[in-house]
């Protein structure tokens, strides 16, 4: 019999690579739809994580910003990690003390006279309107009833009374964010301290549990990884602390109601790529052309002066090393994981996005060079 001679089987079956991978994608599909079917027991787990991830997060959040100090001050001066690390959080618990007793009381008086002005702002904002939906030129484009204070009013007014409605129906779920946020502030601290103290033996322990043939390219993977998070953490913090500094000042200096407010509401949104700095800017333009013509100007050039110093000075000196990803792809990353998690989705898109592609990259790469769909370069006459 000729050893060549293949059967149908053999040919469309067994050899052949679409039919492989379309069975391995059905089989794919038959294990994630067996976790769904039996998905009740791993609820413990879910709640677990649930637990144990938000102390964590902010803990690794909290590390990437003070690790680089604990190794220079081991480095250069040879001071313990124990003591350099006891002496930062004495000066860090000292700054939050002095951010309770001095800006926390501005900040309130501020949220507190806003909330009060709220009425008579929203009266102000329906009388241009009413001014606005008045003008000849608006009136001949024919967008007055389109666009009409009543309108408006009544679709602001029943987004409004959505979001009351939900805040009181939750306010179970209200004091569970609650209790989670004192336990974060409890626990972190002490994730923190040991993760400072243990950054050296921190890699060790999770490579002794990869089988040798393995520990090389997951201790490169990892280290990939953690210069991504660093990078990106500590830019993006550090920009948002000076983008909210500096509007802050700004509108501090411009004479605008609830400047602080204001600027931190832009720094957190600063958090946001691309957009970010369009929507923080939205509650200081509202507030201008209700103060006035000459605030409205104030507070573009403010903006335009955030952008230059931002854009040309704490962007290049502070971000560092970037994500490489396209515009287009930090779009579909923020729309995909914002419509799956929110603004936590938004914030941490980003970074998880990195995290994702520097696995599928390896894994990727680790197939290629295993595989025998991919040609393997040959050395050709001219390279021997």
């Amino acid at each position: 019999m000729n050893s060549n001679h293949q059967t149908w089987f053999t040919k469309w079956f067994l050899n052949n690579k679409v039919t492989i991978v379309l069975l391995n994608v059905l089989l794919i599909f038959l294990i994630i739809s067996a976790f769904i079917k039996v998905s009740y027991i791993f609820r413990p787990i879910q709640q677990i994580l649930g637990i144990i991830l938000p102390p964590l997060i902010v803990a690794g959040i909290l590390y990437y910003l003070i690790n680089p100090l604990i190794d220079l001050l081991e480095r250069r001066f040879h001071i313990k990690r124990v003591w350099s690390i006891s002496v930062i959080f004495i000066i860090i618990f000292a700054i939050l003390v002095w951010i309770i007793v001095s800006l926390i009381p501005i900040i309130q008086n501020q949220a507190t006279s806003l909330i009060h002005n709220i009425p008579n702002y929203w009266r102000t904002l329906q009388e241009m309107l009413m001014k606005l939906s008045a003008e000849p030129h608006l009136q001949s484009l024919h967008l007055a009833n389109k666009f009409s204070p009543l309108k408006l009013t009544k679709s602001l007014s029943s987004s409004l009374n959505g979001v009351f409605n939900n805040a009181v129906g939750n306010i179970t779920s209200a004091v569970g964010i609650v209790s989670n946020v004192v336990m974060i502030i409890l626990t972190a601290p002490f994730v923190l301290f040991f993760m400072l103290k243990d950054d050296q033996k921190i890699k060790p322990s999770i490579l002794k549990y990869v089988p040798q043939r393995l520990q090389s390219s997951l201790s490169a993977t990892l280290t990939e990884i953690n210069q991504a998070l660093s990078s990106y953490v500590r830019g993006q913090l550090t920009v948002a602390f000076w983008v909210a500094v500096m509007f802050a000042v700004g509108y501090l200096i411009a004479g605008m109601p609830y400047g602080i407010i204001l600027g931190i509401f832009a720094g957190v949104c600063n958090l946001i790529p691309y957009i970010g700095s369009a929507v923080g800017l939205i509650p200081a333009i509202i507030l201008a052309l209700i103060n006035g013509h000459n605030m409205l100007l104030y507070v573009i050039i403010i903006f335009a002066i955030e952008q230059t110093i931002e854009t040309r000075v704490v962007s290049p000196l502070v971000v560092g090393n970037k994500m490489n990803m396209h515009p287009v792809t930090t779009i579909f990353v923020l729309l995909i994981a914002g419509g799956m998690f929110g603004l936590l989705g938004v914030i941490g898109g980003i970074p998880l996005y990195a995290i994702l592609k520097i696995l599928v990259s390896k894994i990727f790469a680790w197939i290629r060079q295993n595989s025998s769909w991919y040609e393997k370069d040959t050395p050709t006459e001219e390279n021997k």
